[in-house]
């Protein structure tokens, strides 16, 4: 196993697309935090807040992974890496194993080459007066456990699937989907209860007040249970609220559903892997 590692750590670290891919990022968060700061500075005329806009790499590192692992894993096929391997002895489940902790690794440190740079720019110029740093340093972690559900699920395609192309093809489209659909749970859970209704005039023309009706939009009881359930559980769901900022939705519950998905993903792989007739 240590001698697997240490094989995909040494492919890894002259993957072009993984350098392109973390300096993207790199860039990224330099780019969105001087865009808030200048932003705040011309519109508000005051500072932008430290977490503002820190987290917005939640957003992208599920298509960032899903390109990555679609074409890291896809190359032990088309290179024959995988086939030597099973061929000097390395078991199917160790093969697996390597290839998720290393993509995994892969997927957070794109996570801290947003962050790190991100937070470099933001402490000298932004404020910090109004941010809940214990917070925050919840909702980073738990985006950790977003982007290990994501790469687990990646790998899982990539290790069954042989051809890399269509991994990449469906692990882009799959995660596009996924997030189309917590767009839409998220919007329809953001719905106000209540909604202002104005009737300018009474009947004798007088002016009437505003006054709160029911908001027919407002989703309730066990359709809202249902909605918030996938909200937390889908990656894309999660990345959604990380996003945001929204602190009410980011609940504990969040790690422990992309630890579920991250476990149910690589048992599921290891054991389809296991009787994969590699080619």
């Amino acid at each position: 196993m240590n001698r697997l590692l240490s094989a995909d750590f040494a492919k890894l670290k002259k993957n072009r697309f993984f350098w392109i891919c973390m300096t993207g990022m790199a860039v990224f968060g330099i780019f969105m935090k001087l865009m808030d700061y200048i932003s705040m500075r011309e519109y508000m005329d005051r500072s932008s807040s430290l977490h503002s806009m820190l987290l917005v790499y939640s957003l992208v590192i599920g298509f960032l992974t899903a390109a990555f692992v679609s074409l890291f894993v896809g190359t032990e096929y088309s290179d024959g890496t995988l086939r030597n391997k099973l061929i000097i002895g390395h078991t199917r489940v160790s093969i697996y194993l390597s290839n998720l902790i290393t993509c995994s690794a892969a997927g957070l440190m794109m996570c801290l080459a947003y962050l790190i740079p991100a937070l470099a720019v933001g402490i000298p110029l932004c404020r910090t007066d109004d941010t809940d740093f214990r917070m925050l340093v919840l909702m980073v972690l738990y985006s950790f456990f977003m982007s290990l559900a994501f790469t687990s699920l990646y790998t899982l395609a990539g290790m069954i699937c042989q051809n890399k192309a269509l991994t990449a093809v469906v692990t882009i489209l799959g995660v596009c989907f996924l997030f189309v659909a917590s767009m839409y749970v998220s919007a329809k859970l953001n719905e106000p209860e209540t909604s202002i209704e104005i009737s300018p005039f009474a009947e004798d023309g007088t002016v009437t007040a505003p006054r709160q009706i029911p908001n027919p939009g407002y989703v309730r009881g066990t359709q809202r249970r249902v909605y918030e359930f996938l909200n937390d559980l889908l990656p894309t769901g999660q990345s959604v609220t990380l996003t945001r900022g929204d602190t009410k939705a980011a609940t504990p519950l969040l790690p422990v559903y992309s630890a579920g998905i991250t476990v149910a993903a690589s048992g599921i792989g290891m054991f389809v892997f296991r009787k994969r007739d590699i080619k």
